[in-house]
């Protein structure tokens, strides 16, 4: 049964995926997809709630990928660090469009499209109201979005990591291959690493882990519900004590 948490979070961090953009194209970015998703973060900040997103860049380059195709690994994930900001400034325009007000900060340096990631002056960007969209993974190869996300909401002390699918939560498979995929609605931080259920890398969960920050893994439609403190989807947190 659907209920409110006692304690809503008042400040969250949500990882969007870059797929998401991309609509029924193969490739790219569509305007109606970035626009939707606009929407969905923009719902959340209208709770109230101090708002920030790390975006994938998987509908533009994925580093991994390219490196299977014999593409130099750290050159790959170069590449897909400035495909997030790519989305990035693309959700930012929409975002502004609808009224809000937003800053990008990027983990490279990009001086004339994005501030340069500084603890503080995210930590103030958030105080003051305004959407702050974190690019640029965490600006080194080899780390994932989903590690960056873990990262930047510790550093913003966030008070839950939103991770929006396609999907309404965690499954015990894949729900869009197996019919007989269950949903699991609440995990310790340890049973999703052993089970390898994989809906984040095992970096970025252990990140959470060790810093005590719940996961919420969430379809992307009920980020909204997620980020009121609402019981949707899988809560992945440390386990409750016992009486």
């Amino acid at each position: 049964m659907s209920g409110r948490r006692p304690n809503p979070p008042r400040r969250v961090l949500l990882k969007l995926s870059g797929q998401a953009l991309k609509g029924e194209e193969h490739a790219g970015i569509s305007p109606g997809e970035v626009e939707r998703m606009a929407r969905l973060i923009a719902a959340v900040h209208k709770e109230g709630i101090e708002t920030a997103c790390v975006i994938g860049g998987g509908n533009i380059f994925r580093g991994l990928g390219a490196e299977t195709r014999g593409m130099d690994r750290v050159t790959a994930d170069s590449m897909g660090m400035l495909a997030t900001l790519i989305n990035a400034l693309a959700v930012q325009e929409a975002l502004e469009k609808l009224g809000c007000h937003t800053r990008v900060m990027s983990a490279i340096t990009v001086r004339q499209v994005a501030e340069p990631f500084i603890r503080r002056r995210a930590l103030r960007h958030l105080e003051k109201g305004r959407i702050t969209l974190f690019a640029a993974g965490t600006g080194n190869p080899y780390f994932s979005t989903d590690t960056a996300a873990a990262l930047r909401a510790n550093e913003i002390r966030a008070d839950v990591l939103i991770k929006a699918t396609r999907v309404p939560g965690v499954f015990t498979g894949d729900p869009e291959k197996d019919p007989e995929a269950r949903p699991i609605r609440r995990l310790t931080y340890l049973e999703a690493i052993r089970q390898e259920l994989r809906f984040m890398d095992t970096t970025a969960i252990s990140l959470c882990m060790e810093n005590d920050l719940p996961i919420v893994v969430c379809h992307q439609d009920d980020i909204q519900q997620a980020a009121r403190g609402d019981d949707v989807g899988t809560r992945v947190e440390k386990p409750a004590r016992d009486g």
